[in-house]
């Protein structure tokens, strides 16, 4: 099984946390959506016949694209690959883009799952974050895609801002609670070079975000979550049972996956490609028959690092059998590898690897330790 991931690079406005590539410019939609037709078909052979079970939307915001623009893109991708009958497919979206009408539309083509940029519930924090929608309209847009039917939501929050409280945080994850969605996707705020958020931290003009704070925050998500039916199968990702992002989760689990559009990255297990981060220079290439993006063959010790890199963050954890299909034998040199490791912060059980909930806040440190030389 394979998956597609399909990059729309357009939004209203600029988060001023985010370091994505995006235009606010929208006035080239449509030739934008001609280049990634045109891109499906010259990447038709990537997966090598691989069925086709995850179609993933991201950005960028793609409802922003109309449904038939969107529409456009799957007939390609039907039209050219082989899908599964049970195809989950996830569409981003801001609360702000969806009507009743938007969303009945969404459903009509097959849009399955919807991925929701909340971040916050609080009003404050949105307009910190330079947001355009409210807390109300994040809530009535949850309300409305269950009305309509969609009964696989998950939404996007961030913690760790400056001046954001525990009270605030509680609020923020009750009110998750409380709509009874199916997934949460919560991620530390992170200053990202060249953002206006790290151009205002440098002028002096905001606060850094307070890495204890944060501490606390990630905890609050491991107690209140995992409390209400939300598994923590992933360092950032909390779903109810039978509602895992099965697209992310081919991320982690390395498994193949074409990425379509401007930036979006592929992979097919023995080499990475991504294309040219450039709307304008991905439209011209793809017309004129030019490469538009480039690749990296990976070395074993770049595939077993990746594997550790990724499969550490999850719920199934580094596993003997996985690793040892890269290499045989890596399994006795990674598990020498934990002397450098706090044993707190880790449980070696049945021939795989697992984060602590105490390892889980220090995942990064602790997988820089556990890379092979």
């Amino acid at each position: 099984m394979a998956g597609i991931y399909v990059h729309v690079p357009f939004c209203r406005r600029a988060c001023h946390y985010c370091d994505f590539h995006f235009t606010t410019n929208l006035k080239n939609s449509d030739l934008l959506v001609d280049a990634i037709l045109k891109e499906i078909e010259l990447r038709k052979s990537y997966v090598q016949g691989e069925k086709i079970e995850t179609i993933y939307f991201g950005g960028g915001t793609p409802s922003l694209l109309a449904t038939t623009e969107i529409e456009r893109i799957l007939n390609r991708i039907y039209g050219t690959q082989s899908v599964a009958d049970e195809i989950e497919l996830t569409l981003e979206a801001n609360p702000e883009d969806l009507s009743k009408e938007k969303l009945f539309e969404l459903k009509q083509i097959g849009v399955n799952r919807l991925s929701l940029g909340t971040q916050s519930f609080i009003d404050s924090e949105l307009e910190w974050m330079n947001r355009m929608h409210t807390a109300e309209q994040a809530i009535a847009s949850i309300r409305n895609a269950q009305d309509i039917g969609f009964d696989n939501i998950s939404i996007d929050l961030i913690f760790g801002l400056p001046e954001q409280t525990e009270q605030d945080w509680e609020l923020n994850l009750k009110t998750a609670i409380g709509l009874d969605i199916q997934h949460v996707s919560s991620y530390s705020l992170t200053v990202e070079p060249k953002t206006v958020l790290h151009n205002r931290i440098e002028k002096g003009q905001r606060e850094k975000p307070n890495e204890l704070s944060s501490a606390r925050f990630f905890e609050m998500n491991m107690e209140f979550l995992p409390a209400n039916d939300f598994e923590h199968y992933e360092i950032s990702n909390f779903a109810k049972e039978g509602f895992i992002s099965k697209h992310n989760s081919s991320y982690w689990l390395g498994k193949k996956y074409l990425g379509l559009g401007p930036s979006a990255h592929s992979f097919n297990r023995v080499a990475r490609e991504w294309n040219v981060r450039s709307n304008g220079a991905y439209m011209q290439k793809i017309a004129s028959g030019k490469p538009f993006s480039e690749s990296e063959k990976l070395s074993i010790k770049d595939r077993i690092n990746e594997y550790i890199m990724t499969s550490i963050r999850t719920r199934n954890g580094v596993k003997k059998d996985l690793l040892e299909t890269i290499k045989p034998g890596s399994w006795n040199q990674f598990t020498l590898q934990l002397d450098k490791v706090d044993q707190h912060l880790v449980q070696l059980d049945n021939e795989k690897l697992l984060l602590t909930n105490n390892g889980k806040l220090l995942s990064d440190l602790i997988t820089s330790n556990l890379f092979f030389d």
